[in-house]
């Protein structure tokens, strides 16, 4: 599928790959206007989140600093079962179904401990995942089973 980027998603690609030496292949940032909290998601390409992350996650902290927002890395994969399970981690995810019908729904078995991880407060990191597997998979919604 063709990801089209925002000016702003090339400015942050940029400054995250001048900082961390790691590549990313997509960015989407979210903005909760509720409580002005925004965060900056980075699709990194397979073997580069060490690298990103850096010796205790200290070159991320030096991104999100930049930034002036939190940053979200999420592993990019070449399935989509494999995309969705490292879409939603730290969540323990044992499997992932993709079933094709009228809409393309991605069921994920997440450990029943990690169930609120996987969706994170108030459903951000569900969402994070279900907008990247949409841009990348074209999956149109991600089940918890």
């Amino acid at each position: 599928m063709v990801v089209t980027l925002s000016d702003t998603a090339r400015q942050f690609i940029a400054l995250f790959e001048d900082e961390t030496g790691a590549t990313a292949r997509d960015c989407v940032v979210f903005e909760d206007e509720e409580d002005g909290d925004e965060r900056v998601v980075f699709l990194v390409k397979p073997g580069d989140m060490a690298q990103a992350i850096g010796s205790g996650g200290e070159t991320v902290r030096n991104v999100e600093s930049q930034l002036g927002k939190s940053v979200v890395l999420v592993e990019d994969a070449d399935t989509p079962e494999a995309f969705v399970a490292n879409a939603l981690a730290p969540a323990a995810v044992y499997n992932v179904t993709v079933s094709e019908g009228d809409e393309t729904v991605a069921y994920a078995e997440v450990d029943s401990e990690d169930t609120g991880i996987a969706i994170g407060e108030d459903g951000r990191n569900i969402a994070a995942a279900e907008k990247l597997a949409k841009r990348h998979y074209d999956i149109d919604d991600i089940q918890l089973t």
